[in-house]
C-alpha cells in the first residue's frame, strides 16, 4: 500500500521557487485502482516520481508498503524500483532487443535468466505471441506499449505505477489498453496508481482524485 503524508514539495525555475505540493495526504490501500488526474504541470508526473524514489521531497512522509522512501540511500531505491512496477507513456523499451527479451529485461534483472511459467499466457492475453521475435520500431504505439505492460506484470510487483500509458494512443487503443491493464492488475491483486489526462479513462478505476494547487480537491 502506497501512504503519503504532509508532503511538501517546491521546484526552483529562473531563480523563483514555485510550490508543487503543500501538505499533500494520499493513502492507496492494497489491489486499489487510483486515477489522477489534474491540469498540465500540476504535479501528478512529480508525485510518481517520488513515489518511485526518483525524487525526494522536501519534507513528508512517503511510505510504500511499509517502507518509507526518504531513509533509503540509492542503492535501496533502485533495489526498490526493481520490486514496482513502472510503465511510461513514451513505452522506455530498448531498440537493440526484441519484444521477449524487452519484457524479460526486468524479470531478469530480479531473478534469473530462466522464463518464468507465466509468460507464455501473459503474452497471449497482451497479443504479443506472434510478436515476440519483433523489435520495437516494428510494433505500433499500442504493441508497444502493451510490451511496457508485460515487463511490469512479470516483474511480479504489488504497485504499479503508469505515467500517462495512453498519451501517445488514440481513444479506441486507449481504452484497450487501460482495460487489459486493469484487468491483469485485478487478477494479480496489484495496485495501480495512473497519470491520464483523459476523464473517459477514469470510469475505469476504483478511485480518482484531482491535484489542483498542491492539494488534492
Amino acid at each position: 500500500m502506497i501512504e503519503v503524508s504532509n508532503l511538501f514539495f517546491s521546484r526552483a525555475d529562473g531563480g523563483e521557487k514555485h510550490t508543487i505540493f503543500n501538505g499533500l495526504t494520499l493513502d492507496v490501500p492494497q489491489s486499489q485502482h487510483l486515477a489522477l488526474l489534474g491540469d498540465s504541470g500540476c504535479g501528478k508526473t512529480t508525485l510518481l516520481h517520488i513515489l518511485a524514489g526518483l525524487l525526494k521531497p522536501d519534507s513528508g512522509s512517503v511510505k510504500v508498503n511499509g517502507l518509507e522512501l526518504s531513509q533509503l540511500n540509492e542503492q535501496q531505491l533502485a533495489l526498490y524500483r526493481r520490486k514496482i512496477g513502472l510503465i511510461f507513456q513514451h513505452y522506455q523499451l530498448l531498440d537493440c532487443l526484441t519484444v521477449k527479451q524487452n519484457i524479460l529485461f526486468q524479470h531478469n534483472l530480479n531473478f534469473t535468466d530462466q522464463v518464468p511459467a507465466q509468460f507464455d499466457e501473459l503474452v497471449q492475453k497482451l497479443g504479443l505471441y506472434n510478436k515476440l521475435s519483433a523489435l520495437p520500431h516494428q510494433l505500433s504505439g499500442g504493441e508497444q506499449q502493451r510490451v511496457g505492460i508485460a515487463r511490469a506484470i512479470l516483474n511480479k510487483p504489488s504497485i504499479i505505477l503508469a505515467d500517462e500509458p495512453t498519451g501517445n494512443l488514440d481513444q479506441q487503443r486507449s481504452h484497450q489498453v487501460v482495460k487489459l491493464l486493469m484487468e491483469l492488475c485485478q487478477a494479480r491483486q496489484i495496485s495501480l496508481v495512473m497519470v491520464t489526462h483523459s476523464h473517459q479513462l477514469t470510469d475505469y478505476f476504483d478511485n480518482v482524485k484531482v491535484l489542483r494547487d498542491g492539494q488534492f480537491e
